[in-house]
């Protein structure tokens, strides 16, 4: 039987079933659980009341969306208005698994879900736990609107723990599900086809699933976003940062850096893959030199690295090729509020 714990502060440790969360979710409450990509904050996407839940216990802008998760199986008539062809095409190949497509919104389905947008984000998750609890929800017939399960702009939960560490006792959220650790690691690959006839298809998000995988399947590669694309969940310019300052470098400037910061007197955490003098800093992790691998470590090692009462975070720049935009992505936007961090930590 599949187990989550209830984390609502007053009332202990309690263990219950799938079809216990399920029914914290029908009354509008919200359950956190696990995906192959981050931990998700679940709630009823047909609920506004729900829905508004999630954006209060995130802390998150209301006109930016959020992803609906389905069933496997699932009727996309019931969410979507106009579901091209290509949509299915994708569907058929890539879910379960980590592609959200962006379709143009059913007028059924609430404005909540997609920041007052006329489009919905859809995707359905591959990791059992998740599928269980959709299978479960309305009778596979639902939806939960479930953006990662952290702070709005943190980085993403990868673990049960990393969703208690950031939520704690907080009274919105009604149950945490353990699935183990996320098998991806970062967000998935978001794919606008809502505007397919007049922009073709637009990658809104880079994640596991590549570009040059989806033209494989609708025969067309996918276009950056022009100015009038939907917003995006995860599409800011800063986002996924950790609490302590984080910069970026090129391995063979982390030496210089490192000696730099400690003559002046800075502690620093430093996350490389490849062979770099380190020695300078206080905390180090290495993470894998393969780019899925890397993707899975990711988080858990900002946040690791968060807790070690560092100066800065120093992180020695992935590869620039395609197989690494995902984590790209994330860490552009993760340093893009500590610009001139090292400068000011090198001059202070």
């Amino acid at each position: 039987m599949l187990m989550i714990k209830d984390r609502a502060p007053g009332r202990g440790t309690l263990t219950v079933d799938i079809a216990q969360a399920t029914a914290i979710l029908a009354s509008g409450g919200l359950v956190a659980f696990p995906t192959e990509t981050v931990y998700g904050l679940g709630a009823d996407a047909e609920n506004p009341a729900a829905v508004a839940k999630i954006y209060a216990a995130k802390g998150r802008p209301s006109d930016h969306p959020v992803i609906v998760h389905l069933a496997p199986g699932a009727d996309l008539a019931y969410w979507s208005s106009d579901i091209p062809e290509p949509a299915r095409q994708l569907v058929d190949v890539f879910w379960p698994g980590p592609l959200t497509l962006i379709l143009k919104r059913a007028p059924r389905i609430p404005a909540s879900v997609s920041g007052g947008q006329d489009s919905v984000g859809l995707r359905c998750p591959s990791h059992p736990v998740a599928i269980a609890l959709l299978r479960a929800f309305k009778g596979g017939a639902g939806g939960l609107a479930a953006p990662s399960a952290n702070k709005f702009g943190h980085v993403s939960p990868t673990t049960a723990q990393h969703v208690r560490d950031e939520f704690g006792h907080d009274v919105l959220l009604g149950a945490i599900l353990d699935g183990g650790q996320s098998e991806v690691g970062i967000e998935s690959t978001i794919l606008d086809l809502s505007r397919l006839n007049t922009h073709g298809p637009l990658l809104l998000r880079p994640g596991h699933i590549s570009a040059d995988s989806i033209a494989a399947v609708i025969g067309q590669l996918p276009q950056s976003p022009d100015a009038g694309a939907p917003r995006a969940p995860g599409t800011l310019a800063s986002h996924y940062a950790p609490h302590t300052p984080l910069a970026m470098q090129d391995g063979s400037m982390i030496a210089a850096t490192l000696a730099g910061l400690a003559a002046a007197g800075r502690i620093v955490a430093l996350i490389h893959y490849s062979d770099v003098a380190g020695a300078a800093a206080v905390s180090s992790l290495r993470l894998p030199p393969k780019a899925d691998a890397y993707a899975h470590a990711l988080y858990g090692a900002l946040r690791a690295m968060d807790d070690t009462g560092a100066d800065l975070i120093l992180l020695e720049a992935p590869p620039r090729s395609a197989p690494w935009a995902g984590a790209n992505d994330r860490l552009r936007r993760a340093v893009y509020g500590s610009a001139g961090i090292i400068e000011q930590l090198l001059q202070a």
